[in-house]
């Protein structure tokens, strides 16, 4: 009891390890870090796989639920299962009350959990990022989401597989929204200044900040382009500005600066797959945002895009910025390399050198 009050309400920690600066609220703790950390001891080897364990009680924990699947600890308020109590009492609290007992004192965001707090505080008000890749120039704040980086990245491996189609993940939780939102139809956040709703709390807050407030945080130096999200950003800087196309195509010569722009590329191209198909007439798409585009253009015959110059109107931003670039402007930027011919969209060029310096009829 008194131990309890010492460490916890008063946050003593007695117990310094002499070969390095980390403090230690009980005896046993600063002696598993020295046998594990400064000697790298894992006495405790597990008879059914390779892993080995600092401490018994962690080996037990382990064949338990990893190989015996055992969840003892149910929530009597909902389906949810945890292999230990702790992990259930944690849930109870953050979840089913809803309490954030851990404050950061440098901004205003609370935690659930003080592992949380201080994973925070490290990476974002210190930029700690203590777990590089040997693999690449990344670095991780934290070891797991390295170890996460290197299986489905350098690895490539996809290993939760949805049961309901084809479709594999890197991530369970990736696999669990995918579930979730595709095959149930779940989609529990609800926008409150519009009747958009999402199936991920981040996809809400997104477009709550770049819909409604039209917040375009991350700025490229090295044009005038504006993003509303970090990765994106960073995909332009890497692909637009540096040149950097990592992820070559088996079946043609195409590259592509995302892997995901690969996936598509050869799904929709080489696989011919369209997925996604209109419930309103026969058409099929390989991209669900070109389906939607679809629909609300053909459908419901939208034109959310009206040219300033003149009282046309377009159901695509991009159709908006080429005709007020070609018509307005008077741009053309495709010149035709055998003659002095001039166009505005590429098509037109290459239709162009096929049918008159190539000779050709197909365009006819």
């Amino acid at each position: 009891m008194i131990s309890h009050h010492k460490t916890l309400h008063k946050g003593r920690k007695d117990f310094a390890c002499d070969k390095c600066e980390k403090k230690f609220a009980q005896s046993g703790h600063l002696f598993s870090h020295r046998r594990t950390v400064h000697e790298g001891r894992k006495d405790f080897a597990c008879d059914k796989c390779d892993k080995m364990f600092v401490l018994k009680w962690v080996l037990l924990v382990h064949q338990k639920t990893v190989h015996e699947g055992r969840k003892d600890y149910a929530c009597d308020k909902c389906a949810k299962k945890f292999t230990q109590k702790p992990s259930l009492l944690t849930h109870l609290k953050t979840i089913h009350e809803s309490r954030k007992d851990y404050a950061c004192d440098n901004c205003e965001k609370k935690f659930g959990k003080k592992s949380h707090l201080l994973f925070h505080k490290k990476t974002i008000h210190e930029g700690r990022r203590d777990f590089a890749c040997d693999k690449c120039e990344k670095k991780f704040g934290f070891k797991a989401t390295l170890l996460v980086h290197q299986k489905t990245v350098h690895e490539g491996r996809k290993d939760y597989e949805c049961d309901k189609c084809e479709k594999k993940y890197g991530f369970k939780q990736q696999m669990l929204v995918h579930q979730r939102t595709v095959h149930e139809g779940l989609k529990d956040f609800a926008c409150d200044k519009c009747e958009k709703v999402f199936g991920i709390k981040s996809a809400l807050i997104v477009h709550q900040k770049t819909v409604h407030e039209g917040r375009r945080d991350y700025a490229c130096d090295q044009c005038e382009k504006k993003f509303t999200r970090k990765p994106n950003f960073l995909c332009h800087q890497k692909t637009v500005h540096e040149g950097l196309k990592d992820f070559a195509c088996a079946h043609c010569e195409k590259v592509f600066g995302m892997k995901s722009n690969l996936l598509v590329h050869q799904r929709t191209v080489h696989e011919g797959r369209k997925d996604f198909a209109c419930d309103k007439c026969d058409k099929k798409f390989g991209l669900r945002s070109t389906l939607l585009l679809h629909q609300k253009t053909v459908h419901e015959g939208r034109r959310d895009y009206a040219c300033a110059n003149c009282e046309k109107k377009f159901g695509m931003k991009s159709t908006l910025l080429l005709h007020q670039k070609t018509v307005h402007e008077g741009c053309k930027d495709y010149a035709c390399d055998q003659c002095k011919k001039k166009f505005t969209q590429k098509p037109s060029l290459l239709k162009h050198q096929k049918t008159v310096h190539e000779g050709s009829k197909d365009f006819a």
